[in-house]
């Protein structure tokens, strides 16, 4: 992706960006589209069966990332609002809707600071951060999934959180070093648990974390009553989470948990431009 703030660049930023394309997916055609400063990722989940009808399971905020790619989501967006809430969720339903989808995908947007959304993309398929959305409506996603694809009927019933969850992302990476992939064998292991606490994960001591594919090593979820909780909850978690052998995202994840301004609610996809870890 390539940011345009000037007509006179577009020629030189479009070949650099139609070769980079080229060069990493064997596909070097471009699109331009609108460009929204410091805006916030916010997602709706969204269900669909064979005969029309299409519900919405709330909105994820996955605006904590690097490389445009997501660390960290939370349910429901401390950024939203009732109102918001709605016509997003009747935007992502229309376009479930138009193309007839079948399955459990999701419709990502751009939100700017007047909460003015733009559609982004859809995620036709079940996504990493899904849980999150289980934990706050009870609602098991892939089972539904299954569901659908079995030919079995959906309530079509819009669904709404009733608590906050939390989830880091715990990759192979040095946090300290731009967040470079570490490939390596894991030599001790151990997951943090009680009350609210989840992770998602197949590794253990001895595993051995290949540079072939992407560096999550698990998924840390926490849900809670309030954001405030959860936030607590998930720094007891991270402190409590132990992985030797390779660097982790753990060390960011336990600043940001800290941070004035997350806590606050307070942040956009360009967060971590200005997130000093310590």
């Amino acid at each position: 992706m390539r940011v345009l703030w000037s007509e006179k660049d577009l020629n030189e930023q479009w070949d650099k960006a139609r070769q980079e394309a080229g060069a990493a997916f064997g596909n070097d055609g471009m699109y331009m589209e609108k460009f929204i400063e410091e805006p916030r990722h916010i997602e709706i989940q969204i269900a669909g069966d064979q005969y029309g009808t299409v519900c919405h399971l709330s909105e994820r905020d996955c605006s904590i990332q690097r490389r445009h790619q997501k660390l960290v989501e939370e349910t429901p967006s401390p950024f939203m609002t009732k109102e918001l809430r709605n016509k997003m969720g009747e935007a992502a339903i229309k376009a479930g809707e138009a193309i007839r989808y079948e399955g459990v995908g999701t419709i990502e947007f751009l939100v700017d600071k007047h909460r003015n959304f733009y559609f982004m993309e859809m995620n036709t398929r079940i996504q990493v951060e899904h849980p999150i959305t289980e934990e706050v409506i009870n609602y098991d996603l892939i089972k539904e999934q299954i569901k659908i694809a079995a030919g079995i009927k959906i309530s079509g019933k819009n669904y709404f959180p009733e608590m906050h969850a939390i989830e880091c992302r715990i990759n192979a990476e040095d946090p300290y070093n731009d967040f470079r992939p570490c490939p390596g064998k894991i030599t001790h292991y151990h997951s943090p648990g009680g009350h609210g606490v989840r992770v998602d994960t197949h590794a253990y001591a001895g595993y051995v974390i290949p540079p072939y594919y992407d560096s999550m090593i698990g998924k840390l979820i926490v849900v809670h009553q309030s954001r405030e909780e959860a936030i607590d909850t998930m720094l007891r978690a991270l402190q409590e989470y132990v992985i030797e052998g390779v660097k982790t995202t753990i060390p960011f994840h336990i600043q940001l948990m800290q941070n004035e301004e997350f806590r606050k609610g307070n942040y956009t996809t360009k967060f971590l431009e200005s997130f000093k870890l310590q």
